[in-house]
Parts: C-alpha cells; sequence; structure tokens
C-alpha cells in the first residue's frame, strides 16, 4: 500500500536529486572542450536520432527492471514505475554504487515495495544486461576475436537460473535477518527481462550508428554493448566513466583514428546523460499525481 512521505523524508529526496543533477552537469563540463568538438562533426538530425535511440534503449531497461519487480511480486502501474527507475538512476552519478539502489528502495516503499525486492529487482538487473551484452558481442562483433567471452556465459547462465537465484536471494536475505521474498523469481519472468535488454542494446547500438555511420550499424551495436558491459564490470566507478569511454575507442580503433575515435565515445557518454536527464524529467512529470 503506498505511504504518505514526510517533510523530512521529501527534503532527502530534493537534496539528493539537487546532487545528483549537479553530478551530471559536473560530468559534462570536465569535458567540455572535446564534447564541442565531437559533436561539430555531427549534423542535428544526427544527434537527436542518437538522443531519441537512447531514450528508447534507457526504456528497455527500465521494462527489465519493471518486469524483475513484477516477477518478484511488485507489479507497477508504468508511471510511477518509471519515476521510480529513472530518478533513482541518477544516482550513479554520485560517487559510490549505493546511490542508485538506495533512490529506488526508498522511492519504492512509498507505492509498497518492500526494500528487500527492489533491492533484488536492482542487483538482478547488472547480470542480466552482462550476460546479454556479452551475447549481443559474441553475435556482431565475431567470435573469433570474441570468442574468450564464451567462457563467462555459462557461468553467467547458471548464476541466471531462477532456482540457483531464489536459492542466493533467500540465503542473503537471512544473512541479513530480513523477511524472505513472497514470490520466487520466475523462468518467464527472467526471459523476458532478457528480450527488454537485448531490445535495450539494440536501441544503444542504433544511438552509436547515428554518431559514427561510418562504422556500420551492427558494429556499433557490438561495440556499445562491449563497452558498456566492461562499464558494469566496474560499477563501483560513478556510471562506469572512463572505463566504457576507453574501452568504445579501443574496439573502435580498428574502424576509425584514435582522434574520432575519442570524439565518438565523449560524444555518447554525453547523449546518454542528457538522456538520463530527460527520462528523469519527463517520469516525474508524467507521475506528478501519483504518489511516489
Amino acid at each position: 500500500m503506498p505511504r504518505r512521505r514526510s517533510p523530512a523524508r521529501r527534503l532527502v529526496r530534493y537534496v539528493f536529486l539537487a546532487i545528483a543533477l549537479a553530478f551530471g552537469v559536473w560530468a559534462v563540463g570536465k569535458q567540455w572542450d572535446a564534447v564541442v568538438a565531437g559533436f561539430a562533426r555531427l549534423s542535428a538530425p544526427a544527434l537527436a536520432g542518437s538522443l531519441v535511440a537512447v531514450v528508447a534503449a534507457l526504456l528497455g531497461a527500465m521494462l527489465t527492471w519493471r518486469t524483475l519487480l513484477a516477477d518478484l511480486g511488485s507489479p507497477l502501474p508504468l508511471r510511477p514505475a518509471a519515476k521510480v527507475f529513472f530518478v533513482g538512476q541518477l544516482g550513479k552519478y554520485i560517487p559510490g554504487a549505493v546511490w542508485p539502489v538506495l533512490a529506488q528502495m526508498e522511492m519504492g516503499r512509498d507505492l509498497g515495495v518492500p526494500r528487500s525486492r527492489s533491492a533484488a529487482a536492482f542487483f538482478l538487473m547488472m547480470p542480466i544486461q552482462l550476460a546479454t551484452g556479452l551475447l549481443v558481442t559474441l553475435v556482431t562483433l565475431g567470435w573469433d576475436k570474441y570468442g574468450w567471452l564464451l567462457l563467462f556465459i555459462p557461468l553467467l547462465l547458471v548464476l541466471l537460473e531462477p532456482k540457483v537465484i531464489n536459492t542466493v536471494i533467500g540465503y542473503a536475505l537471512r544473512r541479513l535477518k530480513r523477511e524472505p521474498l513472497e514470490r520466487p523469481l520466475t523462468r518467464r519472468g527472467m526471459l523476458t527481462a532478457f528480450g527488454w535488454s537485448l531490445a535495450g542494446w539494440a536501441a544503444y547500438g542504433v544511438h552509436l550508428y547515428f554518431i559514427a555511420p561510418q562504422i556500420g550499424l551492427v558494429f556499433s551495436v557490438g561495440a556499445f554493448a562491449l563497452s558498456w558491459s566492461l562499464g558494469i564490470l566496474t560499477f563501483v566507478i560513478p556510471a562506469g566513466a572512463g572505463v566504457r569511454e576507453v574501452a568504445m575507442v579501443a574496439v573502435l580503433g580498428p574502424q576509425l583514428d584514435s582522434g574520432a575515435a575519442i570524439a565518438v565515445a565523449l560524444s555518447s557518454r554525453i547523449v546518454i546523460i542528457v538522456g538520463d536527464l530527460i527520462c528523469a524529467g519527463l517520469a516525474g512529470i508524467a507521475a506528478r499525481r501519483d504518489s511516489v
């Protein structure tokens, strides 16, 4: 059942939002000259197309999370779910890996979602995105060059087996002296989440293709999936800052010269930051009348 927010909790959320926005602006400003140089090479339609594709990719991520949350027993309407996810995701720009999940746990609590369930959905997203990202990399960039990634996929698939996940979650909740989850994760829910995650990778690839059409659409999908997966592996860094760009420059090396590859990576980063801000703003406006 939704809960009423106290003035103190409302103030904490405003402070969280202000800090997250400040770090997002700082992430843009510290690379402003390089970003301007990169954007100068792009047309307005290309930038607009890239931004639309990023918003679609972020929507895919939100639907992945919402599917997991529903499968665990907390189905949320689309607008409140979007606000909890997108506003909470702004916390990834704050140093420290805990802010997005803490924000989603607190906002979800107002909608009657137990904190343990919000945390489970959040942490399940990372292995799902990593597994699908590595799979997309193999399919799009070639087995000959990236076949070593096959070593990780069986482990990820085992870890993503619902029976294994439910056992791990149950053990963790017992250790934390928390109530067990009322509903176990199902295979149908996992497969649906996988589908939304794959759709998100496709949209991210379109986003990169608009920025660098000379590398081709298929290569764009694989290059972004690989660089983002490496960023997930270093989730302790705010939004994978730096790691994703270095990986993207390396992957784009055979296709672009170093200067162009750096400009593409930085342009991609800024478009994604803008997309995060747009999604959080639109979700907040759309759910303004909902008690979140």
